[in-house]
């Protein structure tokens, strides 16, 4: 027979609910839908949707871009459909693109600090881990759909405006319309993966701070203060470690021949740096004191 208080009652013992599973709290189907109610996902979802109609526009309006001297890829913007869509990843790779990707990530953590519902996501109860991993698998998702979103909507308005046909190449020649749809889709995925730095930074700094402009700001400016880091010739090969160096090494893809040199190196810098955020940020936010 056994004395008073040597059993012991596991359903006394054991902190939590039955059936509780802490991979199954937080669901990524339930994150993706809360952000995608958003007013803010919604409306960057139209910016993006209708910069190529605005451009369309703006090349109706000041006609065909004049070709002086050496012939860039702005100046075959209306020679299809393809082309358009080349034109659209030109001009927004460099800074519009960053936005879409700075807001999701950075905004993933810092909102729900914001709100003051932070602590009550971790008392549901979610743990640290997995509540930082579905914000981030949503994140990244919400990113890549915008990476996407653009070059679609900029081949359908563009063929809709000069028509289908193969991609013209500035430096001549030409890639038939098939082989051009896989060459724009090697260039959308080196652009978002050039883009995981800016990710990273945004999600280390929504686990940093409770206001989610800070971190979307703060991305934002460091990813520009890179650039211009990129433009100081005097650093030399410096420059080469900075994921802003080689940001355009996607226009390799858009050659006769790909080159996959220059976009292997970019994709190396990037994915580094964006691993070290990553694990700066879990690591971080596991000790953190959540008063918010």
């Amino acid at each position: 027979m056994s004395t008073p208080g040597t059993l012991t009652d596991p359903a006394r013992t054991d902190p939590t609910a039955p059936g509780y599973r802490p991979g199954r709290t937080l669901p990524l189907r339930v994150e993706a839908v809360r952000q995608l109610r958003r007013r803010r996902t919604q409306v960057m979802a139209a910016i993006l949707a209708l910069l190529p109609v605005v451009m369309v526009a703006a090349f109706a309006i000041g006609g065909e871009p004049e070709r002086r001297g050496r012939v860039n890829l702005m100046d075959t913007a209306t020679a299809s459909g393809l082309n358009f869509a080349a034109v659209c990843l030109f001009v927004s790779a460099g800074f519009l693109l960053v936005i879409p990707v700075a807001l999701f990530c950075g905004d993933a953590v810092a909102s729900e600090a914001g709100w003051s519902s932070l602590r009550y996501l971790l008392a549901a109860p979610v743990p640290r881990a997995r509540l930082l991993w579905s914000k981030l698998v949503v994140a990244l998702a919400f990113s890549a759909a915008a990476m996407v979103l653009l070059p679609l909507v900029g081949l359908l308005v563009g063929t809709l405006a000069y028509g289908w046909g193969p991609l013209q190449i500035p430096t001549g020649g030409a890639l038939p319309a098939g082989e051009a749809v896989g060459r724009l889709a090697v260039v959308v995925a080196y652009v978002y993966v050039s883009q995981l730095v800016t990710a990273g930074l945004a999600f280390w700094l929504s686990t940093r701070t409770d206001a989610p402009l800070g971190a979307v700001g703060g991305a934002v400016g460091l990813t520009i203060v890179g650039n211009v880091l990129d433009a100081v010739t005097a650093l030399g090969d410096w420059r080469a470690f900075l994921p802003a160096h080689w940001q355009f090494a996607w226009a390799d893809a858009l050659q006769t021949d790909i080159a996959w040199s220059g976009m292997l190196q970019g994709a190396s810098v990037s994915v580094s740096y964006a691993l070290i955020l990553f694990a700066l940020a879990f690591r971080g936010f596991a000790g953190k004191d959540i008063v918010s």
